[in-house]
C-alpha cells in the first residue's frame, strides 16, 4: 500500500487516472478496462484520519510535524 502527499494546488476534478485490465466476472474470459482511481477530494488533517488505512497513519503524523 503507498499514500503520498505534496504542497501546492491542483484541482482534483481534472484528475486523470492511468487504468488496468481486469477480468470480470472472474474466470469468465471477459476483460474489461478500468480506471485505477474513481476519483479524487481534498481532506483536512482530521478527515484524513477517519479514511486512511492504519498502516498509512505515520504518514499523517509525519504531515502534522513542523517543518
Amino acid at each position: 500500500m503507498n499514500a503520498w502527499a505534496f504542497q501546492g494546488d491542483c484541482d482534483p476534478a481534472k484528475l486523470m487516472s492511468n487504468t488496468c485490465e481486469i477480468e470480470w466476472p472472474p474466470r469468465s474470459g471477459h476483460r474489461l478496462e478500468i480506471p485505477e482511481v474513481d476519483r479524487g477530494r481534498w481532506f483536512s488533517m482530521n478527515e484524513a484520519r477517519e479514511y486512511i488505512r492504519e498502516e498509512q497513519r505515520e504518514l499523517l503524523r509525519r504531515l502534522s510535524e513542523p517543518a
